[in-house]
């Protein structure tokens, strides 16, 4: 039983590692700042980073051993989440990107979690 759960975990981030790869290419052709960096073939890890504006920071990280989301902004953690949480906060950027917020001046350069939470009203 436990080397079956042990393999689904092990395809479970991979799977999020994909998607991770595949938000950042999304985001990066809006406009915004993103990348996801892998370590090794395996896909067992990443450390997605994503820039909402003038510093303003997300950073998603996810492996084998846990998964925390980090938001930051002027160099000051203001949020930090793990697992199923970390996830669904994860749901909200993966929102910005599906309903194609694209930064503009009329943001001073910076778009929200708020105005994430505000689109999803919208599903």
């Amino acid at each position: 039983m436990f080397l079956r759960l042990a393999q689904q975990h092990r395809q479970f981030v991979r799977d999020l590692v994909m998607n991770l790869q595949a938000l950042a290419t999304v985001l990066e052709g809006q406009g915004y700042l993103a990348s996801c960096y892998t370590c090794g073939g395996q896909m067992n890890s990443a450390s997605f980073m994503v820039s909402l504006g003038e510093n303003h920071l997300i950073r998603f990280l996810v492996s084998d051993y846990g998964i925390t989301w980090t938001e930051m902004r002027d160099d000051r953690e203001l949020m930090k989440l793990e697992g199923a949480e970390a996830i669904s906060q994860l749901q909200e950027l993966a929102n910005l990107a599906k309903y194609q917020v694209t930064p503009s001046a009329e943001h001073s350069g910076t778009v929200g979690l708020a105005d994430m939470t505000e689109l999803s009203q919208f599903k």
